[in-house]
Formats: structure tokens, C-alpha cells, sequence
């Protein structure tokens, strides 16, 4: 596609606009029974157009790369225009001169031969197997390689450009004694040669076996941990509290908040787009990725903003528009929701408590009030001693619950778009037998 005249026919259609340029490959490998039984490779390349004419804004965008698919691409957009309502807030970033140096591009591991992937599955799936005769079989082993490229072009001067790779594993196994049990889980890099492949299937079939012979717990209040995956997955329920454009729809709990303490003293919150799966230069529409503190010694310090919500509440972006392909607008999302660690490993310290190791059905919590009611797994500690248990509920408010954290691990791990280290917390309401 002739990316000039793509420019010069946006800016004659339009009064303002913004063209987003994405090109993504993706390799899948999966395993079973130590064989190479699958590989998909996907790619697509294409571009989204915001156009603004009239304080009207629409969206467009395409696949075709003929040249001659220019002027289809831009009518398409134009013919919107009478269907959307004037919005002053609608626009586009100002052009910027620096974007933070990042080191998220594995030019090496794209050129490593497709068989030494696979072999890293292979040899994890063994790792996963040979463990323990307890386990019968393994399930999704898959390594996944993703290439991004990304450009940003918009009538205010603003270029942006920058690339990314994601290599993610991931695997179940599947553990029988007197009763069957399964874990899943993952791992992600930037970097291929960082993903210790026997390391993980070890450490995921110790953890396996770990909950045959689980029981229920008794109904009760307990003290205990919540492991960075479940910490990770109740930061995700809250993250959109912190967001501006549920501040403007009256979706959240912070809203005059603004310098309160509504968590632990102990708790600090950051958004970062330099850290976790999403982190890039920057964001969505070319703003400078950042690091915000939301959350500071307990107290609510600010909401994440794009360019649309900062227009609204005449505040700067934060960097915090985000884009899950070139199908949909961009629109104010977290980047890097994480809680900061704390000084030293309080996981592996736990005499007496619980353990929550994984919860189940937090789609089904409140995000805007907090209120759960959650499936969970994990661990009853006594005297030092670990005894698994499963088929509880775990419930309450997130709110309440960070309020009440009393110590904080240093094994910050991101899950997705959030992280968290462990959390020793008091207070957790399990209903069991």
C-alpha cells in the first residue's frame, strides 16, 4: 500500500486523522506423547483509520494492500460521518520526540530453527512426565512465538513506530491416585533463551501432584496468602476502578476518592507500560508509554487516562490507550496494572494459614462494588505442614480485602496485563464442609 497517498487522501477527506499500521505473525507448536502434533501460523497486516471532520469521528479500517484499495478505504470512513454525533472531545495526540528505549525484540529467537522449539516442548512435556508416575498425561503443550510491528501516523506530526516479540508456554498435567487432579499454567518472555522449558515442567508436575488427596476445608475465616496467579486475577477485577472512562460513566468506587486511603498502608499500586504482556514504547494512539502510581502507601492517588477522558477532564494522557487489533478502536485500558513487592520471600515462611492458589469464575465478580464469590484451590499450612484442598468458596469484597493486607512477598510475577507478588492477608471467608 503507498502509505503517502494514503496520508494525502486522510488529510483531504478528513479534518484530522490517525492511521494505525499493524503486521503480526504468529507460530503455534503443541505437543502430545513427546511428538510434534500441531503447528499454526497465522499473519495479517493492515491498517485502522480514525478520521474526525465536524467534530464527528469514525472508524475504518482494512486488510488490502493494493494501492488501489485507498479510496474505497477512505469513502468507507467518510460515508460514517452523518451517522455520528459531534463529540468535542474527539481528537489526536501532538507529536512527540522521545519514546523510553525498551529491549522486547528477539531478532535471535525469530531466526532459531523451528525444530529447537519444538524440542523445548518435547523436553518439557518429559520433564512433566517423568516427575512422577502419578502423572498420566499431559494436555496443551504449546509454545507460542508472536512478532508485532506497529506505526502510528497522525495529522498532528506524530510518528510513532516500534516492534515486539511474545513467546509463551504453556502446558496441563494431569495427576490420578485415589483421586484425579489437573494443573495449568504459563509462562512469557520477550526473549526465547529465557524460557527454561524443564525448569517449568518440572515445577508444574511437582505442583500437581502436590493436590492429589485434597479435601475441603471447614467453613470459616482464615488468615493466609494469596499467590501472585490470585492476586494477579483479583487486581484484574479491580483494575477498571482506576480507569477514567469508568470515572466518567459513574463505574467505580474511587470516584471523589481522589487522596483517600482505601487500601492497606502497605500497598502500593503502579501502571506501567514498560512492564508486562502489553508493554510497548507506546500505547495505543502514540503516547509515551509511563509508569503511574495509582495507589500510593494506601491512598488513591489518580486515575489512568488516554487522550479522549484527558480531553474530558483537561488532563494528560498516561499513556493508557490500548488496542487489541486493528478490528476494534482503541480504547482506556490499564497497561501494566501491577502491585510493588515487598522486601522478602514471605511464601515459603507460612507455618499456619491458608494458601489460595487459584481461583475460578472471577468473570462472575462485581467489578465496580468488589463482591466475589469465587471457586478456589489451594493449601491448609499447620506447624509448617501442607495439606491441599479444592471445592471451597472464597468470598468477599476486593476493596476490603486489600485493606487488609499485613505483609507482601517479593515474587512479583505478571499474569497478562497484571501482576502481583504474594499477599499475606487477613480475614478470608471460605465456605467449605
Amino acid at each position: 500500500m503507498n502509505y503517502e497517498r494514503l496520508k494525502e487522501r486522510a488529510g483531504e477527506a478528513f479534518d484530522s486523522y490517525e492511521l494505525f499500521f499493524l503486521k503480526e505473525k504468529v507460530k503455534k507448536f503443541e505437543t502430545r506423547d513427546a511428538n510434534l502434533c500441531g503447528v499454526e501460523i497465522k499473519e495479517e497486516e493492515g491498517v485502522a483509520l480514525r478520521g474526525i471532520r465536524d467534530n464527528r469521528i469514525v472508524f475504518s479500517y482494512t486488510y488490502e494492500q493494493e494501492d488501489d484499495a485507498i479510496e474505497t478505504f477512505i469513502e468507507q470512513g467518510s460515508d460514517l460521518l452523518p451517522f455520528m454525533e459531534k463529540d468535542e472531545s474527539a481528537g489526536f495526540p501532538v507529536k512527540y520526540e522521545d519514546y523510553p528505549s525498551m529491549s522486547i525484540y528477539d531478532e535471535d529467537g525469530l531466526k532459531t530453527d523451528d525444530m529447537h522449539k519444538v524440542a523445548m516442548l518435547i523436553e518439557m512435556e518429559k520433564a512433566i512426565i517423568e516427575y512422577d508416575k502419578r502423572i498420566v498425561v499431559t494436555r496443551n503443550c504449546e509454545l507460542q512465538e508472536t512478532e508485532i510491528q506497529v506505526k502510528i501516523i497522525n495529522s498532528s506530526g506524530l510518528f510513532a513506530e516500534g516492534k515486539k516479540t511474545l513467546y509463551t508456554l504453556s502446558a496441563m498435567a494431569v495427576a490420578k491416585d485415589d483421586d484425579e487432579v489437573s494443573w495449568y499454567d504459563w509462562f512469557w518472555s520477550n526473549y526465547l533463551n529465557e524460557i527454561d522449558a524443564k525448569m517449568f515442567g518440572r515445577k508444574m508436575a511437582q505442583k500437581t501432584v502436590s493436590f492429589l488427596s485434597s479435601e475441603q476445608l471447614e467453613t470459616g475465616v482464615y488468615d493466609g496468602l494469596l499467590t501472585p496467579q490470585a492476586s494477579s486475577d483479583l487486581l484484574g477485577i479491580l483494575s477498571g476502578s482506576f480507569l477514567s472512562e469508568n470515572l466518567y460513566k459513574d463505574k467505580t468506587m474511587l470516584k471523589n476518592k481522589t487522596g483517600t486511603k482505601c487500601f492497606s498502608e502497605i500497598l502500593n499500586i503502579k501502571d506501567s507500560g514498560m512492564r508486562g504482556m502489553d508493554s510497548f514504547p507506546f500505547d495505543g494512539e502514540g503516547v509515551p508509554s509511563n509508569e503511574n502510581i495509582v495507589v500510593k502507601n494506601g491512598y488513591f492517588n489518580a486515575f489512568l487516562y488516554d487522550s479522549y477522558y484527558g480531553c474530558k477532564y483537561d488532563m494528560p494522557s498516561t499513556g493508557n490507550c490500548e488496542r487489541a487489533g486493528i478490528k476494534e478502536p482503541p480504547r482506556c485500558a490499564p497497561r501494566g496494572l501491577f502491585i510493588e513487592k515487598g522486601a522478602r520471600d514471605i511464601s515459603s515462611e507460612l507455618e499456619n494459614g491458608t494458601i489460595i492458589e487459584e481461583l475460578m469464575g472471577t468473570h462472575t465478580a462485581n467489578p465496580i462494588t468488589g463482591d466475589f464469590s469465587l471457586g478456589a484451590t489451594g493449601y491448609l499450612c499447620r506447624n509448617g505442614n501442607k495439606k491441599p484442598f479444592n471445592g471451597v468458596i472464597f468470598s468477599g469484597n476486593i476493596f476490603e480485602l486489600l485493606n487488609s493486607v499485613k505483609e507482601i512477598g517479593n515474587d512479583l510475577r505478571f499474569y497478562g496485563t497484571c501482576g502481583s507478588p504474594s499477599l499475606y492477608i487477613e480475614g478470608l471467608k471460605i465456605s467449605g464442609k
